[in-house]
Formats: structure tokens, C-alpha cells, sequence
């Protein structure tokens, strides 16, 4: 408990410094809300066009789209305020040799690493993206229940964690690559398909190749769709894969911890 504690207190210095920074650049803070939020507004006028050519898209209505769409925002958006920042500088941490100052200070290496840096400006897309998601409720005329809400909360998390250990453990290559951005590149190029739900992909042999890879292999349609569907009262069958959907989040964060671990024992320090 008093090492909770002790991390807490350290994630709320870094909580801290990032407010800071972005008090005394508020330019960038509105630009950033500015830029994401006509990106937010095309998305709705895109698919509100589309929706009034068609009553759904696969089984996906306005509304319960609208619902994928926003948890896709809310999961997006704590990744890149909060893990983003640190996973794109690991290779200058090696590049640099400023990564032999971190593993001496006296904190789990991977925590530093992954919480130092946050982009608070990104907070204004969760606001958003919550903002959808209770649009999409109300216009699907659904009553979530209490549980289906706080288990939704609970996909979220999980989906969250799925998506920040695949970036940690591409990032962590560094160390064996020197410079891995073609490989960070690769983790924004397979998150792509992830805007999109899963039946989305079905119909076609290459569609059911691309939504089982994306959903068992790399399961990044999986811990979005599954949420996204549960809170809309939408059928997910089998039902086991709201079980999996959770298990996947804890399953990630082990593996993503063992390649982590793993590469720094095969760090060479930049003064050996």
C-alpha cells in the first residue's frame, strides 16, 4: 500500500508539470482543441450523410455507431494524452544515452518511461467523445443498466491497456534497433482498422481474414467493438468475448511488462 502511495504521488508530480506546461503554452492548447475538434465535427457530418442514404450499416444504426464512435474517441484519446508522448521519445532515450539516467533513479523504470510526459490538450477529446456517447444513448432511446455501465467503463480500461502495451513493447525495440519509427508507424497503420467495427469486415474471404486477424490475433477490433455494442444493447455473440475483451487488457500488460523487461537486459549502456 505505501508503494501505491508513493506512486500516486509521483504520477500526480508529472499530472502537475503537464498542466504547467500547458498553462504557459495555452496557444497550443487551443489549437489542439481546435484542430480536434473539426476533425470531431467532420466525423459526425460524414456519417450523418451517410446515414441519410442508408437505415444502417451492417447491423450498426445511427445511433449505436455513433456509440462505436465515441468509444473509439474516449479510448484513442487517454492513449495518446498519456502513453503517446513517452513511447515516441523512447529511441531518443537510447539515442541520446539519456536512458542510463533514468534506470538510476530509484522508480520502476517502465512507469517512468510510459508517465513522465502527458499531452493534457487531449483531455478536450474525451469531453467530446463522452459527449457522443451520451448523444448516441439518448437518440437510441436505451436505458443502460448500472452494471452494463461500470463494465463498459471496465472495456475501456482494458481497451486502453491493450493499445498501450502493443505501443510500449513496439518502443521497446529501440534497444535493439537504435531507431524503430518505421515500427511505431506500423502500431498507427494496424490501429486503423480499429475505427470501424468488426462486422464492418465481414462479406468477403479477405474481409473475415482482416476481422480475425484484428480480432484474435491482434485483437484491436475486439476491445473496441465488444464495449461499444454492450453499452448499446446491441447482441454480441458469443458471449464469452466480453470476457475475453477484459482478460485482454491483463493478458497484454504481462506480456508488453516481459518484452520490456527483457530488452532492457540487453541495454548497453551509452558509456560501456
Amino acid at each position: 500500500m505505501a508503494q501505491f502511495w508513493y506512486y500516486s504521488r509521483v504520477w500526480g508530480t508529472f499530472f502537475g508539470n503537464a498542466l504547467s506546461r500547458e498553462l504557459q503554452f495555452r496557444s497550443n492548447f487551443f489549437t489542439t482543441l481546435g484542430t480536434r475538434g473539426f476533425w470531431f465535427a467532420m466525423q459526425i457530418v460524414l456519417f450523418n450523410l451517410i446515414y441519410r442514404q442508408v437505415p444502417a450499416i451492417n447491423d450498426w444504426s445511427r445511433s449505436e455507431y455513433f456509440g462505436f464512435m465515441a468509444t473509439v474517441m474516449l479510448v484513442n484519446s487517454l492513449v495518446e494524452a498519456f502513453f503517446m508522448p513517452n513511447c515516441a521519445q523512447f529511441s531518443e532515450l537510447i539515442r541520446t544515452g539519456n536512458l542510463d539516467f533514468v534506470l538510476v533513479k530509484p522508480i520502476d523504470t517502465q512507469f517512468l518511461v510510459s508517465f513522465e510526459k502527458m499531452d493534457l490538450a487531449m483531455i478536450t477529446q474525451v469531453l467530446m467523445g463522452l459527449g457522443l456517447l451520451g448523444y448516441a444513448i439518448v437518440t437510441s432511446g436505451i436505458s443502460p443498466s448500472v452494471l452494463s455501465v461500470l463494465l463498459y467503463g471496465l472495456l475501456v480500461v482494458s481497451a486502453t491497456a491493450f493499445f498501450y502495451s502493443l505501443m510500449i513493447a513496439l518502443a521497446a525495440t529501440s534497444i535493439f534497433f537504435g531507431r524503430n519509427q518505421s515500427l511505431l508507424d506500423f502500431w498507427f497503420y494496424i490501429t486503423v482498422f480499429a475505427r470501424y467495427p468488426a462486422t464492418i469486415y465481414s462479406g468477403s474471404p479477405t474481409g473475415e481474414v482482416v476481422r480475425f486477424a484484428f480480432s484474435y490475433v491482434i485483437p484491436i477490433l475486439l476491445v473496441i467493438t465488444v464495449p461499444a455494442r454492450l453499452l448499446m444493447s446491441m447482441v454480441i455473440e458469443p458471449n464469452w468475448l466480453v470476457g475475453m475483451a477484459l482478460m485482454t487488457g491483463v493478458v497484454s500488460l504481462a506480456v508488453s511488462r516481459m518484452v520490456f523487461t527483457w530488452s532492457l537486459r540487453h541495454y548497453r549502456s551509452a558509456s560501456s
